[in-house]
């Protein structure tokens, strides 16, 4: 008779199969073209086991998407969850999650950014940075002038923009790289004089 922790590691590594299935497919073409054979199949695994989970595809979907988010927003607010007060002065790279949260779901954003597939999942992605950001980080003491809703949208899709340039860039870099870097963008001094280049700029025909 088998233990409920070993049906427990059985349940778990068939749905893993399953989504690793569902995304897989979904970079290859559109979701309402996937059918539960298709995943079935791509998986490795019967009808009735993909049944005895979920009752459609779009269930597996919206598990899947649950998961990332929320594994997402723990990651964000690793480095402040435990602080009474936080400063990024004081915060070591090593406490910065988030890379290592995208890395852990790597085919997952390669799926988002290099696939049509979830059309708008980018925006809500940082939709969801910037109602962290706002909520539970914007100071309410009225130290910083500045609109906090275009603050919080500044910092919730200028992290994104990194995790674009990290996955377009086929995950070139370690998290622990990447972390690093954030942490020394929070700290540049933006009011440093700029030396401008006037050499014009040359586009491809892609890039226009």
């Amino acid at each position: 008779m088998k233990s409920e922790h070993g049906m427990d590691k059985r349940v778990k590594k068939t749905k893993i199969a399953l989504k690793d299935s569902l995304i897989s497919l979904m970079q290859e073409k559109d979701f309402r073209d996937i059918s539960v054979t298709d995943i079935v199949e791509t998986a490795d695994v019967n009808r009735g086991t993909f049944y005895r989970h979920f009752q459609y595809k779009e269930e597996l979907l919206d598990e899947l998407i649950d998961e990332v988010l929320t594994d997402l927003i723990r990651s964000y607010r690793d480095p402040y969850e435990k602080v009474e007060v936080f400063r990024v002065g004081e915060m070591s790279a090593s406490a910065i999650k988030i890379f290592e949260h995208v890395a852990a779901h790597a085919s997952f954003y390669t799926m988002i950014i290099k696939s049509n597939a979830l059309p708008g999942f980018q925006n809500r992605i940082c939709l969801e940075l910037k109602k962290l950001y706002l909520h539970e980080l914007f100071p309410k003491d009225g130290r910083i002038k500045v609109n906090e809703d275009l603050l919080a949208s500044y910092h919730s899709y200028a992290l994104f923009g990194m995790i674009i340039e990290w996955v377009d860039g086929g995950y070139a870099y370690s998290p622990a790289y990447m972390a690093d870097q954030l942490l020394s963008i929070l700290h540049l001094r933006m009011t440093e004089p700029v030396y401008v280049n006037k050499a014009p700029v040359e586009f491809s025909e892609k890039e226009k």
